[in-house]
């Protein structure tokens, strides 16, 4: 009898236990989802059911968004993108597609080593471009990150979008634990809205064509702002306690360089007063690293909205940018 019991205690257990992707495509808010899809954009709903009860909800994605690199103090951050073996594969990659770099600062105005730097940070250089499925990411994320749900299922559409019209297999795509892909690690909004036929093929092609990514990053730079020939940043340093004020998690430029001077905020550089900036705090092992970053500065955090990250593709490319010129 004791046995039995337990038996069906552990029977109860199971169901209870089942694989949550098993009915994934059933719960209300997927379906939701897929009706919407189907009204909005005329997809079959027989095809967006099977599509979604093939995806699974990832752990490790979850676990993965949790901690982000852009979580750690600068001075470990910076160790991860300043190495030399990244930095020697720049100048390689700057070698390599000279020609292409060349055409895209002519036509976008963004400097060759900007965009190394970018791909360099993003993929090193398109040698490791993600293994999750996107399907799964950006699913685990639109309905299991509420954090960040709206954002997930908004590119979880702009993705079934892109397959459709690239021609490509859903369940096949792979990429980041976020949803990136390519080369350059685009977002699929990002691929819709800002890839480009760099080579002129007729297709475009971030994963695979060079062409194409160093096109698209650059075309992505120049939608978003970026000033041919103008600073990026330079460092500064403080005096008394008035600038702590100004600190904040804002990125976009805010304050004039004359302003800033007036705040206790000084540096080496012979610009406009006119000329609007953003003081940022970086963390060292031993006290504070402080910078002004400028409008092309504010463009690289439109990639990742991320000071760190801005700060350490500015860096790479300074590095890359030592031995090629």
């Amino acid at each position: 009898m004791k046995s039995n019991f337990k038996l069906s205690i552990i029977l109860i257990t199971l169901l209870f236990i089942q694989p949550v992707s098993a009915e994934l495509h059933q719960e209300e808010d997927v379906q939701e989802f897929i009706n919407e899809m189907v009204t909005k954009h005329g997809f079959d709903k027989s095809r967006l059911d099977t599509i979604f009860s093939r995806a699974s909800i990832s752990q490790s994605i979850l676990d993965a968004i949790s901690r982000p690199a852009e979580a750690m103090p600068w001075h470990k951050y910076r160790k991860i993108f300043l190495r030399n073996d990244r930095i020697n594969l720049g100048r390689k990659f700057i070698e390599s597609n000279r020609e292409l770099l060349d055409k895209a600062e002519a036509g976008y105005g963004v400097p060759p080593h900007i965009i190394a730097a970018i791909i360099g940070i993003e993929t090193r250089y398109g040698g490791n471009k993600g293994s999750y499925k996107v399907l799964d990411s950006l699913v685990t994320l639109g309905f299991r990150y509420p954090k960040r749900a709206k954002f997930f299922r908004s590119e979880l559409e702009q993705f079934l979008l892109l397959t459709q019209e690239q021609g490509l297999d859903p369940l096949e795509v792979t990429g980041s634990y976020a949803g990136a892909m390519g080369i350059p690690q685009f977002i699929s909004s990002s691929y819709r809205h800002y890839a480009v036929d760099f080579d002129g093929d007729g297709h475009i092609d971030i994963w695979e064509n060079s062409a194409d990514a160093i096109g698209s990053v650059a075309n992505y730079f120049k939608v978003h702002g970026w000033k041919k020939g103008q600073d990026i940043t330079f460092k500064a340093t403080v005096s008394g306690d008035t600038f702590e004020s100004i600190l904040n998690s804002s990125l976009e430029p805010d304050r004039t360089l004359v302003e800033y001077s007036e705040l206790g905020v000084s540096f080496n550089k012979n610009l406009s007063g006119d000329l609007k900036g953003k003081l940022l705090k970086y963390e060292q092992e031993n006290g504070n690293d402080y910078w002004i970053g400028l409008d092309n500065f504010y463009v690289i955090t439109r990639y990742n909205h991320s000071s760190l990250y801005a700060m350490a593709v500015y860096q790479l490319a300074m590095e890359i940018i030592q031995a090629d010129y």
